[in-house]
């Protein structure tokens, strides 16, 4: 393994990492269902579904079987002229699960590119339009991915701040939280006026990498209600709430108003596999079919609509919306509910937050996102055999959908080992 991890540090630079200060990065051998194995034959319960996208288990046997039939007949091709069978089926499949309105399928690469899109999107149906609208909506403390339009919709400057002076134009408001909704729309009355927006985008309901943050959806439909009455395009990244993990197929079922556009990504081919998918309305997609060929979206990617990834996606949904895996999401949601009753207990804890397959609770500890406790932190679930990766001062599941009772109680274990640490920090 160490001559793994030597080869390793020559030529790799890994995400999220300062490599001055992160010397080593854990060779990872295999995996199968909820279980990473390293090349020294240790075990991890992989928590986070690894970054939300294996959520019914690593290795699947039904969409390895139906990916390998899919290779044998058709792996890639181009998709701008052509289309094929898994692209035009995965199509149907979406739109069946999507939240009602959506029509419109434009594949693409990952949750960065499928938020860009959908900015993309929402300022070209207004510039098609010859409307004056050239600003973006964006909650305060939201994540929508790492290239250049994603970044500048996002605010967390850990990850934006050497390119903010390059960002296209964004105005931020609170999330709600079911005191200041009055307040919030208000707010986007007066940014209104003075500079029309174009559209509006938001993490429904969780904000993921702010920590799972969990906001008001009364407050969040009165925020669309009124983006709705302004043509302001509603562009929904479903990118991490997608495809189960709220206990609805996509958090906007959770909200009367539907949004224009829904960006999706991550869980949508089962970690198999990378590839996004951005959808829209009709009236969306009308604002860009016309003769004058420079309306169209001009966008695309060489691996747009893969032929494996396309297979991936459907047995994924095929999967979703089984019986077993509704009934496995509804388990995991009561088991995390009675959890975070026993940890609203615990002083070290500050609060609890539950919704369908994500559990989150916040340390009444200081902890800064990237530092030493963090560090800690991870280390000691990792040395319990568990794969979690805290938020600053937050703990947080989202584990795989055929995690077994057993595999969970051990990290709610874990957790209850780690307060009883932190009692002596």
């Amino acid at each position: 393994m160490s001559n793994l991890i030597e080869r390793d540090q020559q030529h790799i630079w890994h995400p999220l990492t300062q490599h001055k200060v992160k010397k080593e990065m854990l060779p990872i051998k295999s995996a199968k269902g909820v279980m990473l194995t390293d090349h020294d034959g240790k075990e991890y319960i992989d928590g986070i579904s690894s970054w939300y996208t294996a959520v019914y288990g690593h290795c699947n046997e039904y969409i390895t079987e139906k990916v390998s039939a899919q290779m044998k007949n058709l792996d890639q091709v181009v998709f701008s002229g052509f289309t094929h069978q898994p692209a035009v089926e995965l199509s149907e499949a979406l739109i069946e699960i999507l939240p009602d309105g959506q029509q419109k399928i434009f594949f693409n690469d990952n949750g960065s590119t499928a938020t860009e899109i959908g900015i993309k999107m929402a300022l070209q149906y207004h510039y098609n339009q010859q409307n004056d609208r050239k600003v973006m909506l964006a909650f305060e403390e939201g994540f929508h991915g790492d290239t250049f339009g994603a970044m500048s919709v996002s605010d967390l400057s850990v990850y934006n701040g050497a390119f903010q002076d390059h960002f296209i134009a964004v105005k931020r408001i609170p999330v709600p939280n079911g005191k200041n909704t009055d307040e919030i729309l208000k707010q986007i009355e007066e940014i209104h006026q003075q500079t029309p927006l174009a559209g509006f985008i938001y993490e429904p309901l969780v904000q993921g990498a702010a920590a799972m943050k969990i906001h008001d959806a009364e407050g969040l439909n009165e925020i669309l209600r009124f983006c709705k009455q302004r043509d302001i395009v509603m562009v929904a990244d479903e990118v991490m709430t997608g495809f189960g993990k709220t206990g609805k197929n996509f958090a906007s079922y959770y909200i009367e108003t539907k949004p224009d556009i829904v960006c999706m990504s991550k869980a949508l081919t089962a970690g198999l596999l990378p590839m996004g998918a951005t959808s829209c309305t009709q009236k969306v997609f009308d604002a860009f079919y016309d003769e004058d060929i420079a309306k169209g979206l001009f966008h695309g990617h060489t691996y747009t609509a893969n032929p494996l990834a396309c297979a991936a996606a459907l047995a994924g949904i095929e999967l979703l919306t089984s019986e077993k895996i509704q009934s496995n999401i509804e388990r995991i949601h009561q088991q995390h509910l009675a959890f975070a009753k026993k940890m609203n207990l615990n002083p070290l804890v500050k609060n609890t937050r539950c919704l369908g397959t994500i559990f989150a609770m916040d340390l009444a500890v200081e902890n800064s996102r990237y530092g030493n406790l963090r560090d800690r932190i991870y280390n000691f679930f990792m040395s319990k055999g568990i794969y979690l990766r805290p938020l600053g001062n937050t703990v947080y599941i989202a584990c795989p959908y055929v995690i077994t009772e057993i595999q969970l109680n051990k990290i709610y274990i874990a957790i209850i080992g780690l307060l009883d640490i932190l009692k002596n920090i």
